[in-house]
C-alpha cells in the first residue's frame, strides 16, 4: 500500500464519500488528504471548572457527568435537556436536532469531555450541540490537546462531513500509512535547518502536542513546499541555459549603430544601458534567452526592446512584437516606424482586423525574408504565418499571454527565437521569484532625464466643480486631458450608461465649439476607436473621455491631466497603468482619482497608495498584499501557486532561504545524482511527472 493509493483505502471511507470529497475539495488520494492542512486550530489544553465559567462567548472544555435527561416542549417541536455535573457546579446541554440519537446513546452517571461554545442566560450556564466523548474513548486517541479545523463546505457538511470526521479519517490515514511516509529531504538539510523530520511534520501538522511543535511542523513543510517549486524553477532555467540552443548574434554591425548613433531620441538611461548589456550577453552566448524585463510605465522598454530586434537584423534574422490588444500594436508599429523611417527596415503590422489581401502580402514577405519586424496581436500565433528566419520575439503585457500560446512562438524557427517578455505591472520580489524563477530578470529603475512625477490628489465627488475648473485652467495652457470610466464586465449597459452620462455632463461643461471632446469605448467599431484616438493624438480635441481601453498603449506628450472617475472601483495595478499614461513630456502632470463617500478599507488603502508613491513596485507590494498571488498573476499564472500550506507573503524569508538552499544544491550536483540527495531526486521526479506546469516555454 503507498499514499498514491484512492482514499477508498482508509478505514470507513466509502466510496460516495470519496467522490464527493473529490468534488468538493479536490482530494482524491490518500497523498491529498494527508496534505489537506487545518486552516486553525481550537486549543483543548485548559479543563474548567463550572463554578469558573464566565459569561462570555468563549469556547471550553470540561469533564463532568450526565445526571438527568429531559424532553422539554417549545412552540415548535421540543428540546432536548441534559443536567451536567462536575465536583463545582451543574450547568444544561441543550440539543434542537437529532435527540432520538442523542437520547439513545449517552449514558447516564458515565465521565463525559465535553465541548463548546458558552451560553449565558438568567444567571444559568448551558452549551448548545456540545461535542461529547466518553473519557475512556478520550484517553485511547490520537489526541492532540490542540484540535484541527479544516476547511470544508455547505455541501459537505449538509451531507454529514463533519470536522469530527474529517478529523477521524485522517487519524485512520495516519495510524494506516504512518510508515509509508518518506523522507524527501538530504539529511544535511534537515540538520542545517534543524528541521522535523517529514514523518513528525505531517502528524504534528494535523495532531499538533503544542504550539512549539506546530510551529516547527509547519516551517518544515512550507519550507520543504517551497524548495521543490524553487528546484523545478531552477533546474528548468539551467536546462534552457545548458541543453536548449540559441541562435548566435554575434555582429553588432551597421543597422544597430546607425540606429544608435542617428536615431536615438534620447541618451539611454544608465539603466537601459545596463539591460542592453545583459541582453547582448545572452544573445551572444549561444544560449537561448529567457529574460523578463520589468519596468514602470513611462521608463523607457520599447527603446530597449528596439535596439535587441536590431540586433537581430545585423545577423540575418527577423524581430516579431506580440502585443495584447490592438491598440497597442497599433502604437508599437507606431512606434517602431517612425523610430527607424529612412533606415532600410520594412516593418509591417499584422491583427484581427487586417483585410485577406493584405494579410497574403505580409505571408509572403515574411517568408522570403525582406519583411524585417512584424507586430501584432495574437494573429501572430496562427499556423499560417510563417517566418523566413525568426530569430527574437519580443511579448509585451506578458501576463496576459498564456503558456500555450507563448509556446507557439517557440515552434516558429528550427531553434526557438530568444524571448524578452516586457512588462509594465512591476512584479514584486517574492511572487517574481515564485512565479519566474526560471527567466532571467532585468529591471529598468530610472525614469528618462526631464521627467516629472505626476501629482496625484484624491477628490470626492462633491469636489466635482474644482476639478471642471482645474480641467479648464489646463485646457487654457494648451494641455489634454483624459477623463477614465471604470468597465466592469458583468454589467456593460451599466458602464456604457456612466460613460455616455459622465460625456453628456462634461459637454454641458466643456461646450463647443470652444472645446472638442473624444470618446472612445468598447462597443465601437475599431475603425472608429481609430479615429477618435488620432483625433486626440494630434490635439484635435482637448478631452478624450473612455473607458479602460486606453490603459495601455496611447501616447500623448501633451496630455498632462488623468482624470479617473469612480477610482474606488479599480485596482490598483490598474490605476498605476491608467496614471502612467500622463507625464510623457516635459510638463508638470496630474492624476485626480475621484470617488463617492462610501469606501471599503480595501478602496482607502489603495487611493492612499496612489497618492503617496509612484513607485511601481511599492505599489504592487501592496496590490500583493491586498489581492493575493493569484488575483494579481492573472489565471494563466496563478496555477504554478497553488500552495497548500506555504504563503508567499507571510513566509517570503522561508522563500528566499528555500531558493538559496535549492541554488547551493544544483551548484554542487546539477543532476541530484549523488547518493545523499536521492531522496530529493526522487521526490523531484515524482512532482515533475505530474506537473502539467513545468513544460520548456518561458
Amino acid at each position: 500500500m503507498n499514499l498514491d493509493y484512492p482514499i477508498t483505502y482508509i478505514n470507513g471511507i466509502s466510496v460516495q464519500r470519496a467522490a464527493l470529497l473529490y468534488a468538493d475539495l479536490g482530494i482524491k488520494t490518500c497523498n491529498d488528504l494527508l496534505n489537506f492542512f487545518p486552516f486553525r486550530y481550537i486549543d483543548k489544553t485548559t479543563f474548567y471548572p463550572i463554578k469558573d465559567l464566565q459569561p462570555n462567548s468563549s469556547e471550553v472544555q470540561i469533564v463532568g457527568s450526565i445526571t438527568h435527561l429531559k424532553s422539554v416542549a417549545q412552540k415548535r417541536g421540543s428540546r432536548l435537556v441534559a443536567t451536567f455535573q462536575d465536583p463545582t457546579g451543574s450547568m444544561e446541554l441543550v440539543w434542537f436536532k437529532g435527540q432520538k440519537w442523542i437520547k439513545d446513546s449517552i449514558k447516564i452517571n458515565e465521565p463525559y469531555v465535553v465541548y463548546g461554545k458558552l451560553n449565558h442566560y438568567n444567571g444559568n450556564f448551558s452549551i448548545p450541540h456540545p461535542e461529547l466523548e466518553l473519557v475512556s474513548e478520550y484517553k485511547k486517541k490520537l489526541q492532540s490537546k490542540m484540535q484541527p479545523v479544516y476547511p470544508s463546505t455547505e455541501k459537505l457538511t449538509n451531507f454529514g462531513v463533519s470536522n469530527k470526521l474529517m478529523r477521524t479519517y485522517i487519524q485512520s490515514l495516519l495510524q494506516q500509512f504512518y510508515d509509508k511516509i518518506e523522507e524527501n529531504l538530504s539529511q544535511e538539510i534537515i540538520s542545517d535547518f534543524k528541521l522535523m523530520s517529514k514523518q513528525d511534520a505531517l502528524l504534528n501538522a494535523h495532531f499538533p502536542k503544542s504550539q512549539e511543535n506546530l510551529a516547527k511542523a509547519e516551517y518544515r513543510l512550507k519550507f520543504e513546499e517551497l524548495f521543490f517549486i524553487q528546484l523545478q524553477l531552477l533546474r528548468k532555467k539551467l536546462i534552457n541555459k545548458t541543453k536548449i540552443k540559441g541562435f548566435v548574434f554575434e555582429n553588432v554591425g551597421a543597422v544597430f549603430n546607425e540606429f544608435y548613433a542617428d536615431k536615438l531620441p534620447f541618451s539611454l538611461t544608465n539603466a537601459q544601458k545596463r539591460v542592453l548589456k545583459e541582453i547582448r550577453k545572452d544573445v551572444a552566448s549561444g544560449a537561448h534567452m529567457n529574460r523578463l524585463l520589468q519596468g514602470d510605465v513611462g521608463s523607457g522598454k520599447t527603446i530597449v526592446a528596439i535596439l535587441a530586434m536590431l540586433l537581430a537584423l545585423d545577423n540575418g534574422f527577423q524581430a516579431t512584437i506580440m502585443a495584447p490588444t490592438e491598440i497597442l500594436a497599433n502604437q508599437h508599429f507606431t512606434a517602431v516606424s517612425e523610430l527607424v523611417s529612412g533606415m532600410n527596415i520594412k516593418v509591417d503590422i499584422l491583427t484581427g482586423s487586417v483585410k485577406v489581401k493584405k494579410r497574403r502580402e505580409i505571408h509572403a514577405a515574411l517568408e522570403d525574408g525582406t519583411l524585417h519586424i512584424l507586430i501584432g496581436t495574437h494573429a501572430l500565433i496562427e499556423d499560417k504565418v510563417k517566418f523566413k528566419n525568426l530569430g527574437i520575439a519580443v511579448i509585451d503585457e506578458q501576463h496576459r499571454f498564456g503558456v500555450k500560446q507563448r509556446a507557439k512562438l517557440w515552434a516558429k524557427n528550427i531553434l526557438p527565437p530568444h524571448i524578452l517578455v516586457m512588462t509594465a505591472t512591476p512584479i514584486p520580489r517574492t511572487l517574481a521569484m515564485s512565479v519566474y524563477g526560471d527567466l532571467d530578470i532585468s529591471i529598468i529603475d530610472e525614469l528618462p532625464p526631464g521627467r516629472k512625477e505626476v501629482k496625484t490628489v484624491h477628490r470626492f465627488d462633491s469636489n466635482r466643480l474644482s476639478v471642471f475648473k482645474f480641467m479648464k485652467d489646463e485646457i487654457a495652457k494648451g494641455r489634454q486631458i483624459y477623463l477614465v470610466y471604470p468597465l466592469i464586465e458583468e454589467s456593460e449597459a451599466m458602464d456604457y450608461k456612466d460613460l455616455m452620462d459622465g460625456f453628456e455632463s462634461v459637454s454641458r461643461e466643456f461646450p463647443l465649439p470652444k472645446y472638442q471632446i473624444s470618446i472612445v469605448h468598447g462597443k465601437m467599431k475599431p475603425a472608429d476607436k481609430e479615429f477618435e484616438m488620432q483625433r486626440f493624438v494630434k490635439g484635435e480635441t482637448q478631452i478624450m473621455v473612455a473607458t479602460t481601453v486606453i490603459e495601455v498603449g496611447v501616447n500623448v506628450p501633451n496630455a498632462s491631466v488623468m482624470i479617473i472617475e469612480s477610482s474606488e472601483r479599480f485596482g490598483l495595478s490598474q490605476l498605476h497603468q491608467l496614471r502612467g499614461r500622463v507625464g510623457r513630456g516635459a510638463d508638470q502632470s496630474y492624476c485626480i482619482l475621484l470617488s463617492s463617500y462610501k469606501l471599503s478599507p480595501e478602496a482607502k488603502m489603495r487611493l492612499k497608495t496612489m497618492v503617496d508613491t509612484t513607485d511601481g513596485f511599492k505599489i504592487a507590494e501592496v496590490d500583493l498584499k491586498l489581492r493575493g498571488p493569484g488575483n494579481l498573476m492573472g489565471t494563466q499564472q496563478s496555477g504554478v501557486l497553488n500552495l497548500k500550506i506555504a504563503d508567499i507573503l507571510k513566509d517570503s524569508k522561508i522563500l528566499v532561504t528555500a531558493r538559496n538552499t535549492a541554488i547551493t544544491l544544483l551548484q554542487e550536483d546539477q543532476n541530484l545524482a549523488k547518493e545523499e540527495n536521492l531522496s530529493i531526486k526522487k521526490a523531484f521526479m515524482k512532482m515533475t511527472k505530474s506537473s502539467k506546469i513545468w513544460s520548456n516555454i518561458s
